[in-house]
């Protein structure tokens, strides 16, 4: 049987345990908010750029546009989207399986890949695996804007023209909801043609052409969908720490109702035989 002493110090553990747990979903929650407005902001932006780029690539020689043609790097790039800490229950796991099963499917068909990691997450897990990375950001959620995305996106342009590698790949965590985050594998290059039909296209007009729109817009498409990612992540990081916490402080409150009932039942226990043991003494003293 555990001493009261034991059950107090385990009690009084939780309950610190709890206090912190609580104060992190209350943070997570006060920043969420202010990550969602931003993420529902850019993200028809995004989506629209990629629709317009993709239906455009169609319509014009992709020969003429570097972004436009395959690579002549013979590796595959993945950039893989993790947050900085831990305590979000299974966000950066699944992001990280997921790249773990894209490795090996890329190598499976004789390719190599070459890794840009973001969030110390990856980095930690990718390097007690001894796997190298080309290229690694790390602390840049916390002031996330514009500016720090457009600096991975050159970088990635740059790999890309420059023959490091042939195909570019996004992995990160798209935000559906507070409750929910889904793994999201997007092919950033080369930009492929979208599955539309001609006829369609043809509804577009463009001015002041097709070609410039294109050339004004390709500078700017991985800069704008690295943002986005970002900001995707950064919000989904922030409703599965907000939810991973609401749930451990519900588990903590279980755990001190339970012990509070193991120490009720423990002290009735000892107060019992303390009864009994004077009561025995009395009947001993009687008998003599």
């Amino acid at each position: 049987m555990p001493s009261l002493q034991h059950i107090r110090r385990k009690t009084a553990s939780i309950k610190s345990t709890q206090k912190i747990t609580k104060a992190m979903k209350m943070v997570a929650a006060a920043k969420l908010k202010r990550a969602q407005e931003r993420i529902l902001s850019a993200r028809p932006y995004a989506q629209s750029m990629e629709s317009v780029l993709r239906d455009l690539s169609q319509r014009v020689s992709r020969d003429r546009y570097p972004l436009l043609r395959q690579g002549t790097g013979s590796a595959v790039e993945l950039v893989v989207v993790t947050a900085d800490r831990g305590l979000c229950g299974a966000f950066n796991a699944n992001i990280l399986r997921a790249a773990q099963n894209f490795i090996r499917d890329q190598q499976s068909r004789g390719k190599t890949v070459s890794l840009t990691l973001i969030g110390r997450k990856a980095r930690d897990f990718f390097q007690r695996r001894n796997i190298p990375h080309r290229r690694l950001w790390v602390q840049i959620f916390d002031r996330l804007d514009y500016a720090q995305a457009s600096a991975i996106g050159r970088d990635l342009v740059e790999g890309f023209l420059g023959g490091a590698f042939g195909e570019l790949h996004l992995l990160y965590n798209e935000f559906r909801s507070v409750m929910s985050q889904r793994i999201a594998l997007m092919k950033l290059l080369p930009i492929e043609p979208s599955g539309g039909g001609a006829q369609f296209l043809g509804e577009y007009l463009f001015e002041p052409s097709e070609e410039e729109v294109l050339e004004e817009l390709l500078p700017r498409y991985i800069d704008v969908q690295m943002f986005r990612a970002l900001l995707e992540s950064g919000a989904g990081e922030l409703g599965a720490r907000m939810t991973a916490m609401d749930s451990a402080s519900r588990n903590a409150k279980e755990l001190i109702a339970r012990l509070t009932l193991v120490f009720n039942k423990t002290r009735q226990a000892v107060i019992t035989k303390e009864l009994m043991d004077i009561v025995g003494g009395a009947e001993a003293l009687k008998a003599r």
